[in-house]
């Protein structure tokens, strides 16, 4: 007997507008589209959002809300129906992506996407979406602010050079990109101050930093950065998934004969890519053995520096997790 097992809504998310389609799912797997509709992007569309899907909800059954994650315009509308006791999902744009690409769709607008993730959230076994927590919010807040300050601090630094170099020197100019710099690097350092300040000040988090910290060459701000942009790691299950969110998981071409390049994807978050770079060259510097040996095996295979540090990026970042995960402090000798 054909029954309903669950409502799908999937909801594509701009900055000033929500559209949805909602999708009645039986046991059969087929799925039949109820409605569709555009709300506003604001705490009062929510509301008639939520109305509208109690207005198509006949069964008393789970109802799936999955969205993709779109910079922070999807944040609050996710907040609000957790808040309200929905199942949310929260997928990953390169993941919905491929998703799309599946369904064999030619056309692409915002109602053909709501469509295909009202789909998606019928068909995968997505995972729950939990909310971040204050200081998490706050520290990814700071470190992105952090990273944006310090991408000025080197733009601004180009220019001095370039100024310094030219046939003329404007001083006027030099002077008042000194000062900015000067300013900046303020900024930089009273940020970092207030990154670690709010990381002391949730226990639960500092306890399991500090264990981390152990290792040589990894500093607060890069680990806050790595907590921050993963969410304390709530939504990975395993080590594979959380390198594929970094877009450290391996592109591999091979066709026929032909064996082309391997290399990372790139296609995750670029922000935890970033920070890395720094750590993992420190681990080696410092001498932290697990780290030094890849780096010599790489090295005596390929000769290649960045093939080796990006192999060290990955494997930090892996560690981290695990020792997050089982709230456990870093040896060094440990095998």
């Amino acid at each position: 007997m054909v029954s309903p097992i669950k409502y799908s809504v999937g909801t594509d998310v701009s900055k000033s507008d929500v559209y949805v389609a909602i999708l009645l799912q039986t046991n059969d797997l087929k799925t039949v589209v109820k409605g569709t509709r555009k709300f506003a992007n604001t705490p009062d569309g929510f509301k008639q959002f939520e109305h509208w899907i109690h207005s198509h909800k006949k069964f008393d059954i789970p109802v799936h809300i999955t969205m993709e994650a779109t910079g922070n315009y999807h944040e609050n509308l996710a907040f609000y129906f957790d808040n309200q006791c929905f199942i949310v999902n929260v997928v990953l744009p390169n993941k919905a992506k491929k998703y799309f690409q599946s369904l064999g769709n030619k056309s692409k607008n915002d109602k053909i996407d709501a469509r295909a993730l009202a789909q998606m959230g019928a068909e995968q076994p997505l995972m729950q979406w939990k909310p971040f927590s204050e200081s998490i919010y706050a520290l990814r807040s700071l470190t992105r602010y952090c990273e944006q300050l310090s991408a000025h601090r080197t733009m601004c630094k180009n220019q001095f050079e370039a100024l310094s170099a030219g046939m003329y020197q404007v001083e006027d100019v030099k002077i008042q990109l000194l000062e900015l710099i000067k300013t900046v690097e303020k900024q930089i350092f009273e940020t970092k101050k207030k990154i670690e300040t709010t990381a002391k000040q949730d226990k639960k988090i500092w306890d399991r930093m500090e264990k981390i910290l152990l290792v040589k060459g990894l500093g607060i701000y890069s680990l806050a950065t790595i907590i921050a942009e993963t969410n304390g790691f709530e939504l990975f299950n395993n080590e594979r998934q959380l390198c594929s969110y970094a877009g450290y998981d391996i592109i591999e071409k091979q066709s026929g004969k032909r064996n082309g390049k391997t290399r990372i994807s790139k296609k995750g978050n670029s922000h935890i890519r970033r920070i890395l770079h720094l750590p993992a060259l420190n681990v080696v510097k410092y001498g932290e053995k697990k780290f030094v040996q890849i780096y010599e095996r790489i090295m005596n295979r390929h000769s290649k520096k960045m093939v080796a540090y990006v192999a060290i990026q990955r494997k930090l970042l892996a560690l981290i997790y695990v020792l997050w995960k089982k709230n456990e402090a870093y040896d060094a000798n440990y095998q």
